[in-house]
């Protein structure tokens, strides 16, 4: 969803390096960067296990669901192309699923504001697995809602942990490149797509 279907990504940077980790573990070398694509679950239990964590899991989620609430209804929009090419899978008759490392109740937000409810054939948040993403939980949680093979499936990821958790799980990795993941490392995507319009290109492809 962040960085894939909303431009998310760019505003929960600033959040997370100016409101977030400041105050969740103070002074330690960790950036937005560092943590994009983990759940916020997982994510507090990794900062409390490698810097120690100045506040309790109750309030670290507090923190990053009233910023949710800012960012999905307030901030965020659906990046470009992003409408045009799931159209043009859904009269391929191509499955498509959402799949994320956010909480259900963040996705939801997304699904009401702009009406993707009604274009999805699957949704799986990492509150619906044990484990989030680089975990191949999620992946492998959607592939077997949609009725087929994770083999003949392609996910589209714009962080490291997500790719990973993608290729875990079997499934043909594409990489999105845009402005805003530059230091995200996708090196290991079978294709990586250099903003929508190549995106698009490398989707219809695999429709063919």
């Amino acid at each position: 969803m962040d960085g894939v279907v909303v431009d998310s990504e760019r505003h929960w940077v600033p959040l997370e390096n100016e409101r977030i980790l400041p105050a969740a573990v103070p002074g330690a070398d960790v950036t937005a960067g560092d943590i994009t694509g983990m759940n916020v679950r997982d994510l507090y239990a990794h900062l409390s296990a490698e810097y120690g964590t100045a506040l309790d899991e109750g309030e670290f989620l507090a923190l990053y669901d009233d910023a949710a609430e800012e960012l999905y209804t307030e901030r965020a929009a659906l990046l470009d192309g992003f409408e045009e090419l799931v159209g043009s899978l859904r009269e391929a008759e191509v499955a498509v699923a959402l799949v994320s490392s956010s909480p259900r109740r963040w996705i939801r937000l997304v699904l009401e504001r702009f009406g993707l409810a009604d274009r999805l054939d699957a949704v799986v948040s990492a509150d619906d697995v044990d484990s989030g993403k680089p975990a191949p939980d999620v992946y492998e949680r959607a592939a077997d809602r949609l009725g087929v093979a994770p083999g003949r499936c392609v996910a589209v990821e714009d962080s490291t942990h997500g790719l990973a958790a993608a290729l875990a799980a079997g499934m043909e990795g594409v990489g999105y490149r845009t402005a805003v993941n530059a230091g995200q490392d996708l090196s290991a995507a079978d294709t990586v797509a250099e903003g929508p319009v190549a995106l698009g290109r490398v989707l219809r492809e695999r429709c063919d």
